[in-house]
């Protein structure tokens, strides 16, 4: 099995699907490994992450690693935590501003096949809204507020939050039941995986 991961991570790490659309070029980001118990599905790579190749190398990155405690050791250990993006490249930025949607092309090209190959997870956590219309489907409330509000009804599967970036800071000071409510229980659950 391990040898048809590293085959399949070889290949998502070779991809140059959607290359003619990315501003950067591909460098396809992604952390997995056969033991992983926790995956965490959020939107796409910036630029701080482009230039690294590291997932969550940035302020997002520090944010959720706050949110779960635990510390970066931990959060890149492969052997406990998988990062799979919705889009596996930076996507480039949009006119208004913040970047763009996760390419969407990356998820039904590699999450099947990804996913085919973590027969140990026992929680994903779906960071962000791409990652929850794309996983919850119809179960998606009309809002990310609503969904995440109602974070028990994709229990035990899912654990559903807001995108931990800088913009998230309003929402979580419109939100405080958030950080009361849903982050003790995400906390413990995690605590007990890893």
């Amino acid at each position: 099995m391990d040898n048809a991961l590293d085959k399949l991570l070889g290949d998502v790490r070779a991809c140059t699907h959607c290359a003619k659309d990315l501003p950067l070029g591909p460098r396809p980001v992604v952390q997995i490994s056969l033991r992983a118990k926790i995956l965490i599905i959020g939107q796409a790579p910036g630029t701080r992450v482009h230039e690294t190749g590291i997932p969550w190398n940035d302020p997002s990155g520090d944010r959720l690693r706050e949110w779960l405690r635990i510390e970066k050791e931990l959060f890149y250990d492969p052997e406990k935590i998988a990062i799979m993006p919705m889009g596996f490249c930076y996507p480039g930025r949009l006119d208004k501003g913040g970047d763009a949607p996760p390419r969407p092309e990356c998820a039904p090209l590699w999450h099947d096949k990804l996913l085919g190959v973590l027969p140990n997870l026992n929680i994903t956590l779906l960071v962000g809204q791409y990652a929850q219309k794309y996983y919850l489907g119809k179960g998606k409330k009309k809002t990310l507020t609503e969904t995440v509000k109602a974070w028990k009804e994709y229990q035990p599967d899912y654990f559903v939050t807001p995108h931990p970036s800088w913009r998230s800071a309003m929402w979580l000071k419109k939100n405080t039941w958030f950080e009361d409510d849903v982050l003790p229980v995400l906390r413990n659950r995690v605590q007990e995986l890893v």
